[in-house]
């Protein structure tokens, strides 16, 4: 019985050591790894359903590329992220890197993200070389994120029912929010009998076992 049992032991510690850690691109600056979420630290990604302005004039869907060069970072690649405090959404705070490459640092460098100088000044100076060097969203004037979703809550926030614009959908996929930003907004609807809601913040919707569309894979 007790080679047996050693046997056992050694099977099922290799099967646990061969797992590897779960990873998916919620957004442009959001991981989720291994069932955390984790918010980039000191950056800030245009949202999913966001256009930016190319030198001509025209738009680009910058939110979406942001999305894509994140993926094409961290998918299939060994990603570790730190702990600095969890945001007033439950998401932990980190800097995640794989190797030595600090991943925020290089959406930053690429033009993909902001530095979220509101928080932090650690991508400042990438921001300001990735300003000067017109790439990314410094192609031409763009509207940062956090302006990008004020104008977009102002608006719902007037056709919402006491004000509170977001929605809590229902789906196969689970209890999801769809906040004035998210690209699925305007083609949710919010049907009370199915058990869905009205939100005021997505602090409340999170609190009320809603999450956040997953945009990227």
């Amino acid at each position: 019985m007790k080679p047996l049992f050693g046997l056992f032991v050694i099977l099922v510690t290799g099967g646990i050591a061969d797992a590897a850690p779960s990873l998916r691109v919620v957004d442009g600056d959001t991981l989720e790894l291994s069932g955390v979420v984790y918010r980039l630290h000191g950056i800030d990604a245009p949202e999913a359903g966001q256009k930016c302005t190319k030198p001509d004039g025209k738009s680009w869907a910058c939110g979406k590329v942001a999305i894509s060069v994140l993926e094409e970072l961290v998918l299939g690649q060994d990603v570790r992220c730190d702990d600095r405090g969890q945001d007033d959404y439950g998401r932990t705070i980190g800097v995640c890197t794989v190797g030595t490459r600090d991943i925020n640092a290089r959406m930053v460098v690429t033009g993909n993200a902001w530095a979220f100088r509101k928080y932090s000044a650690d991508y400042a100076d990438l921001e300001d070389k990735a300003h000067q060097d017109h790439v990314g969203v410094w192609q031409a004037d763009t509207q940062p994120p956090w302006d990008y979703r004020a104008e977009k809550w102002a608006v719902a926030e007037q056709e919402s029912p006491n004000g509170c614009p977001i929605k809590g959908n229902v789906s196969e996929n689970g209890n999801i929010y769809h906040a004035p930003w998210s690209p699925w907004y305007s083609k949710t609807k919010v049907s009370m009998d199915k058990g869905e809601h009205w939100f005021c913040s997505e602090a409340e919707a999170i609190k009320a076992g809603w999450r956040a569309p997953y945009w990227g894979r």
